[in-house]
């Protein structure tokens, strides 16, 4: 269950509006008409069995994939005209941490940000804001590669916060850190989303308490969106963890499918 640790942005006005998303390799279609918005403020995961269209999905929403047909805005900017601009709004954490191993955390800020064009001046001032915000100020002389996973995780999120984005796409980002880690992470999310950002995340489903909304998809078709108190009791599942109602989700919808 989310920590209400801060009173959460109010704002409907969505951030990623998707409407009637279509993407085919070749004959193949990995997602299928799909659409839905995204507002300000919200955790937003986007679940499903693997190889089942949510890989797909998230790397389109982020512009690291171009969609077959559909329309797709990200920060008021349309992706498939604008797909350079949008990702100025965006911040990326890779599921294996895209992190240079020989660089000290300090060195892999400075980097990051100059990625992003921040003036030097600008830029000294945001890397002590980030390192003391992800508390890296004690490691910042620290090289990457031999920081504890935890702490890798943390200098990933710093670096791909670094430009201040509207939007930070979290791509399974508790992959290989302990549950103390874990649960510090998701009340930095809480800590982001209540403060504006918007958060589109993949994770494991034992996570998913932690989101406002999710999207649960199969065979490239979305199955169910919602909040987990709303699936619940869409499922007649009141008691049953997100574990459970994911996996009956699918099997509903396959048996459907065979049947039909």
């Amino acid at each position: 269950m989310r920590d209400s640790i801060d009173c959460k942005v109010e704002d409907d006005s969505p951030d990623i509006t998707v409407r009637d998303l279509v993407k085919k390799f070749g004959d193949f279609t990995a997602v299928s008409h799909t659409s839905f918005d995204v507002h300000r403020g919200e955790v937003f995961g986007l679940l499903s069995p693997n190889g089942a269209g949510k890989t797909t999905t998230f790397r389109m929403l982020c512009g690291l994939l171009p969609l077959t047909s559909g329309k797709l805005s990200v920060a008021g900017v349309d992706l498939r005209t604008a797909r350079t601009e949008a990702r100025r709004n965006i911040g990326y954490v890779a599921q294996k941490f895209s992190l240079y191993s020989q660089l000290t955390v300090y060195e892999n800020l400075r980097f990051y940000g100059g990625t992003y064009g921040i003036p030097a001046r600008a830029l000294q001032q945001r890397i002590d804001e980030v390192m003391e915000e992800f508390n890296l100020t004690d490691r910042a002389d620290h090289v990457a590669g031999e920081l504890p996973g935890g702490y890798k995780q943390r200098l990933s999120m710093a670096a791909a916060l670094i430009h201040k984005p509207k939007i930070l796409f979290l791509d399974e980002p508790t992959s290989g850190i302990d549950p103390l880690a874990r649960r510090t992470f998701w009340q930095q999310i809480a800590h982001l989303s209540a403060k504006g950002t918007t958060i589109i995340t993949t994770h494991f489903m034992d996570e998913a308490e932690y989101c406002d909304r999710m999207m649960i998809q199969d065979h490239g078709e979305m199955l169910v969106l919602g909040s987990p108190s709303e699936i619940r009791e869409r499922m007649h599942m009141p008691d049953a963890d997100m574990n459970a109602i994911f996996i009956a989700i699918v099997e509903q919808a396959r048996s459907r499918s065979s049947s039909s």
